[in-house]
């Protein structure tokens, strides 16, 4: 875990959308390239919809990559470090990615090992030079078993490690998981907007604002507040 500061929380989505959640504690903005075909049809490229990303935000932007070898792969995570150095690349677990990670991790580059789905692939991804390996969660919970189980097996393996890599849980799609994910071990977890939303709403939370915003209101009526800058009409 990270010591003293606890998990991360990385956002993804369109530009537009999460401007207003930068200044929340957001670690960072995360894509995918689900995402990005959707999002550069509406900003042009996906170096222009980077741009957008950089715009609105001085923290770290995890763009995802693709390609059909290792020098691919760095060619076109080349183009994109040189952008900002809040870059951080994201490439799929892959053969070729390990050569890869290896590279940009002598070159100081910081890297997302994504769609990792066995402990195994974890370790060896991690040993190649991954900074941040991304067990996904909701495929497992599709198929009836536990959404972050591969997120515990992978803090009990890298916990004594020296230098370990930051265990991020992918594919969180609901509170539930994010909540196991954290239980479980993760240094960060991944989300899109409307799911940070939903983490904040709770009905107890609801009973107990408003019955502390009434007895306010009752100090406010009575004139208690009058040298607070209060507007509650």
């Amino acid at each position: 875990m990270n010591e003293g500061i606890g998990p991360d929380i990385w956002l993804a989505g369109d530009p537009a959308d999460l401007d207003k959640y930068m200044n929340n504690g957001i670690k960072g903005i995360v894509t995918n390239t689900v995402v990005q075909r959707e999002l550069v049809q509406k900003y042009g490229t996906l170096t222009e919809l980077t741009k957008k990303y950089l715009e609105i935000t001085d923290k770290k932007i995890a763009i995802e990559i693709d390609g059909n070898s290792t020098q691919e792969l760095l060619d076109v995570g080349e183009k994109f470090t040189q952008l900002s150095d809040q870059i951080i690349l994201k490439i799929p677990c892959s053969d070729i990615a390990l050569e890869a990670f290896s590279v940009l991790k002598k070159e100081g580059v910081e890297t997302f090992c994504t769609t990792v789905f066995s402990l195994s692939q974890a370790v060896v991804s991690a040993q190649a030079g991954a900074d941040h390996i991304l067990p996904f969660c909701e495929p497992f919970k599709d198929l009836g078993l536990s959404p972050t189980k591969l997120v515990k097996d992978c803090y009990e393996t890298f916990k004594n490690w020296k230098d370990r890599p930051k265990i991020t849980a992918a594919l969180v799609r609901s509170p539930d998981v994010a909540n196991s994910a954290l239980r479980d071990g993760a240094d960060g977890i991944i989300i899109f907007w409307p799911v940070y939303d939903e983490i904040l709403k709770n009905p107890l939370t609801d009973k107990w604002n408003n019955i502390f915003m009434d007895e306010w209101k009752i100090m406010n009526k009575h004139g208690h507040l009058k040298d607070l800058p209060t507007n509650l009409g």
